[in-house]
């Protein structure tokens, strides 16, 4: 019989040190089975999508392209590179989206850490009284006090047991939605620095487009003047002097159009530089580069789906939906879950840490759904469907990703092609001009005549711009269809175009 210790001999004391490593033992014996199985498909890559021997524009260039990461810096304009440098610190929708990143990490970490147990430390001291009339006779037990002080310190543990891998197929899903929501907002990165670009190139071909329609107005300005003081002479018709007139203010209303155009170029740039609107015309003076225009390296047609962030998200969607059949099927399974707590409990102060006031219980629990009317089945064909439509808005990813880079492909060489027209016509008015001063100088024309050529030589200046502008504006398209901008991440299983389907959802 075990007898509480006198005042002269030793207390055994046991503390919570001791405590906690049988507690970790006996959950350590646990462990092995945790580790049975995993239910669910197992996810492998993508589904196989047709993606085509090549460019159906015969006179693409195949070969690798370079510096797609830092693409902007390929074109030599300082003023650009400033832009793009600060908008990607401070924009707002990247910022944005670095948070949805932190966010999704938090979810998975949130996953992660329900696959270790979960413990709770609690101490106190409750004084209570019991009835001396109720069920219990206290009055009647020898040595028992109706007033008692307890006082107790332990703590509790429980830890479910992932036996059909349910929370490892939890973690995998997590885990691909966090890479999903890193791959959108690289997606955001790649939008953010092609908007900056279009805006400046809108911006500075609207200023050059404004000089040189202040130029020719200024000439059709003259051209008036001079047609009406020959009228006045009566070398000219009413009719010249309206017609003139007419010229002239056509080409003066145009003014406060491009000068709008602009001046919105230039707001919008300062919002997505995370400045105020009107920060951006502080620009109006700055001088823009004269990038070169010209066909470049567009790599495989294959290769572009590696580097689009649009399609790397929806394969991730589609791997995070697969694990989600996974969690589903795992509740037809049975469960265990095993709770111990342990600690010091005793009414006597003295005795709060002794040995034999020390207490421990372990309790292991299985349980097992066997009727739910259906609800898990059904939920598990939930998830086959939505991994269905994930599988289905993947494939719709890579197809609408080499659309747009069909589309730009075919648009940038147009455009090529058109700035190469303009620029020929704009080198045959400029030789025109120069031949007309010489005859204006040798007395053979009028300065009508001249200016007539001065005219011609603005309007084929300014078909140039637009082509030019035209053209930067396809070129960043481009880039952005061919996923310039981020790093695309490698890929372990290969690529889209020989890639399998994921399994066939149910037990492994």
């Amino acid at each position: 019989m075990n007898l509480p210790p006198s005042d002269t001999t030793p207390t055994t004391m046991a503390t919570p040190r001791h405590l906690s490593a049988r507690l970790a033992l006996a959950l350590a014996c646990a462990v092995p089975l945790g580790a049975c199985t995993t239910v669910g498909p197992d996810y492998r890559s993508a589904p196989a999508v047709t993606t085509g021997d090549g460019w159906s524009d015969a006179g693409a260039d195949a070969a690798t392209p370079e510096r797609l990461t830092h693409w902007w810096q390929t074109l030599g304009d300082p003023v650009l590179d400033r832009l793009v440098t600060t908008a990607l610190e401070r924009n707002l929708d990247l910022r944005q989206a670095q948070a949805r990143i932190d966010e999704a990490r938090a979810l998975r970490d949130r996953v992660a850490g329900g696959q270790a147990p979960v413990a709770a430390a609690g101490a106190g001291v409750t004084r209570r009284r019991q009835s001396e009339n109720g069920p219990l006779p206290i009055d009647r037990i020898p040595g028992l006090d109706a007033t008692q002080t307890i006082r107790d310190v332990g703590f509790d543990a429980s830890w479910e047991l992932d036996l059909f891998g349910g929370q490892r197929r939890a973690l995998e899903g997590a885990t691909a939605r966090w890479e999903a929501r890193r791959a959108e907002a690289q997606g955001v990165r790649v939008r953010v620095v092609a908007e900056v670009a279009r805006a400046w190139f809108v911006a500075s071909g609207a200023g050059e487009e404004l000089r040189a329609q202040e130029a020719r107005s200024a000439d059709l300005q003259q051209a008036f003047a001079l047609t009406r003081t020959r009228a006045q002479a009566g070398d000219a018709s009413e009719m010249d002097v309206e017609t003139a007139r007419a010229q002239w203010t056509a080409a003066q209303s145009l003014l406060p159009a491009i000068a709008a155009r602009r001046r919105a170029a230039l707001l919008g740039l300062a919002v997505l530089l995370g400045e105020p609107p009107e920060a951006g015309l502080d620009l109006q003076d700055a001088t823009p580069a004269d990038i070169a225009l010209r066909p470049f390296p567009v790599g495989e047609r294959a290769d572009v789906l590696r580097r689009r962030p649009d399609v790397y998200a929806a394969e991730r969607r589609l791997a995070a939906s697969t694990a989600d059949i996974g969690v589903a099927t795992a509740e037809l399974f049975p469960k265990l879950s095993i709770s111990a707590s342990g600690g010091f409990q005793a009414l006597a102060g003295k005795d709060w840490f002794a040995g034999s006031s020390e207490r421990l219980s372990i309790l292991p629990l299985l349980s097992w759904r066997l009727f739910d009317g259906g609800r898990v089945r059904a939920e598990i064909r939930a998830r086959e469907a939505a991994t269905q439509q994930a599988a289905l808005a993947y494939e719709q990813a890579v197809l609408s990703a080499l659309a747009d880079a069909e589309q730009a492909l075919g648009d940038y060489r147009a455009g090529l092609d058109r700035l190469d027209q303009r620029t020929q016509a704009f080198d045959a008015s400029l030789r025109v001009l120069e031949h007309a001063q010489s005859r204006l100088a040798a007395g053979d024309i009028s300065r009508l005549e001249l200016l007539a050529a001065r005219r011609q030589f603005h309007e084929a200046a300014l078909a140039r711009i637009h082509a030019r502008t035209d053209g930067a504006i396809q070129l960043v398209a481009l880039y952005k269809a061919l996923g310039g901008g981020w790093d695309a991440p490698q890929r372990a299983e290969g690529d889209v175009s020989t890639a399998t389907a994921p399994a066939q959802p149910g037990a492994d």
